[in-house]
């Protein structure tokens, strides 16, 4: 047995008395091994190099052929023992054995001895000698390890993954304490606190659908829920900062946009201004070409931009008449005058706008009119005939859009004064009321006059009072809209006919909820209002026993006649 030699590692290549096995493409030149028993020479290098079969998985263990007769199992560790750890050698009786190494990388250092010749000591005889093969063996100890190791290395993959979606997993919410009096305690007071009012509404939510609210807890809850409800006027308010923060870069933008489109419109004008013949003729063909790519270029761009800032303003103009449309008519009775006021100069300005842009267009067709006069028919007249129609289009379109403005501009203007004489004419009104008032409230007590003259004095001013907001009416009052309405005026009239002395709107509109539950009383009495003709309105009693009724007025005309 040979001593003093360590096992070769494949990491350290060129240790030992093997040489690692050289690159594929590097011819391969080997040396004589001596060794204490025997030697081993090199097959010649002409020849092809001994053939091997496919390796196993897990490999440890060689097959060693063409062994002399006369090697023993000493020899054969004395060979192989300076390519590693050998645990096992199982000789045959046949020149043959399988060596067992403790390593993988190990398998690869015998397979280079394979092909060389062995000769023990100096013998010449055939016994002493023969070609040594060297090829993978296939043995249930190296597969049964190779399975293990692959199971290890399945295992801790398993547990690596399993450590990273841990790491990357959301934490697991909080766990809610159960309700106590100091908890509770201690929750009101985070309910008032902005930061953590989204955990303690969390743990109210959880309180209250486990049914901890009973006699004893209600007031405390209620003080929960109410300060929880505080919080709607805070986040109400934020949503409005928010909004205002959109509307602010919206209206950035659109500045923006409007001064791109400025600058595109100044360098359309600096290429148009090119192309006069003034100078366009001390241009060469090559200078000509680029300034025509380049003033189209240019144009498409112009138009995109204000394409896209007439789709803006349309969407502007789309959202406030949807804000009209969805309010309701009561409140576009009760429009204010600054709303309308701001209304009617944003349409000035964009009246304004317009009128320039329309003005820009004309000289620009003013312009291309004289050039198509000046210059021949070549292709460029023909562009600029196409571009002077396109304008044409425009200018009509902002024409129309003009007028449309104009008319929106003078209808506003006609429901602003409007408003404003119903407002002045309601004021009047009142003032002649509280006059009226005074003066019989006076006359009572100074005459002392009796409860039936108050009534029927009390009945002379609402007498007033109706004639003078039936005439108001008269003027805003509209057919039926719709058969419902018609409906119900049939169902009222018969109502207030088998009723003389009149009733009031609580009693009507009681009855009426009987035959459709989603009628208000607020909806029968401006569907009254508006039919003058058909009903009236009027107060009777004084002070705390004064009462509006409404009466059926429909036969008298019918009867004066």
């Amino acid at each position: 047995m040979m001593t003093g030699i360590t096992p070769i590692n494949p990491m350290i290549p060129g240790l030992g008395l093997v040489p690692p096995p050289p690159p594929t493409e590097v011819a391969v030149v080997k040396e004589i091994i001596h060794c204490k028993s025997c030697t081993l020479f090199p097959q010649n290098p002409n020849l092809p190099p001994p053939s091997t079969r496919e390796r196993p998985p897990g490999c440890k263990t060689v097959f060693v052929g063409g062994l002399p007769e006369n090697a023993t199992e000493e020899i054969i560790q004395e060979v192989f023992e300076q390519c590693g750890d050998i645990t096992a050698i199982r000789k045959s009786k046949k020149n043959f054995c399988h060596i067992r190494f403790a390593e993988e990388f190990m398998v690869d250092k015998a397979i280079y001895l394979s092909g060389y010749r062995m000769r023990l000591g100096s013998s010449t005889d055939k016994k002493d000698s023969g070609r040594l093969h060297v090829d993978f063996a296939q043995a249930r100890d190296d597969f049964y390890e190779w399975e293990c190791k692959q199971r290890m290395r399945a295992r801790e993959e398993r547990h690596r993954r399993k450590l990273e979606e841990d790491r990357l997993r959301p934490p697991s919410p909080p766990a809610i304490m159960h309700y106590s009096e100091h908890e509770a305690a201690l929750l009101a007071e985070k309910l008032k606190d902005d930061s953590k009012f989204s955990e303690a509404i969390t743990v109210l939510l959880s309180w209250i659908e486990r049914g901890e609210v009973n006699r004893r807890s209600a007031n405390q809850f209620y003080s929960m829920v109410q300060s929880a409800n505080s919080h709607v006027r805070r986040l109400m308010n934020e949503k409005a900062t928010h909004e205002q923060e959109m509307e602010e870069a919206k209206e950035n933008f659109k500045n923006a946009l409007t001064g791109i489109l400025t600058q595109f419109e100044q360098i359309v004008a600096v290429f148009n201004a090119s192309t006069r013949q003034k100078a366009w003729d001390h241009f060469s063909k090559a200078q000509r070409k680029n300034i025509d790519i380049w003033r189209k270029h240019s144009e498409e761009l112009r138009n995109a931009q204000s394409e896209q800032l007439m789709g803006i303003r349309r969407e502007e103009e789309m959202e406030m008449s949807d804000d009209e449309n969805c309010d309701s008519p009561t409140k576009k009775m009760r429009v204010d005058e600054s709303a309308l006021a701001a209304q009617a100069y944003a349409l000035k300005e964009e009246n304004d706008s317009l009128r320039w842009q329309l003005d820009a267009y004309r000289n620009e067709v003013e312009l291309l009119k004289q050039e198509k006069e000046q210059l021949f028919r070549t292709e460029e007249n023909l562009t600029k005939d196409q571009q002077l129609q396109f304008l044409q289009q425009t200018m009509q379109g902002m024409q129309q859009q003009l007028l449309t403005i104009q008319e929106e501009l003078n209808n506003k203007k006609s429901e602003l004064e409007q408003a404003k004489e119903e407002q002045s004419h309601t004021q009047a009104l009142l003032k002649v009321l509280q006059e009226q008032l005074k003066g019989t409230k006076e006359l009572v007590e100074t005459n002392g006059h009796s409860h039936e003259d108050s009534n029927e004095i009390n009945v002379l001013t609402v007498a007033l009072v109706n004639q003078d907001r039936e005439n108001n009416i008269e003027k805003r009052s509209q057919g039926l809209k719709s058969e419902k309405e018609a409906l119900l005026i049939g169902i009222i009239s018969t109502f207030l006919h088998v009723h003389p002395f009149g009733a009031n709107i609580e009693y009507l509109w009681s009855y009426m909820q009987q035959l459709d539950s989603k009628i208000s009383a607020n909806e029968i009495e401006m569907l009254l209002m508006r039919l003058p003709r058909m009903f009236k309105q009027e107060f009777t009693g004084v002070g705390a026993t004064l009462e509006k009724r409404w009466k059926l007025c429909a036969f008298e005309g019918i009867k004066t006649t």
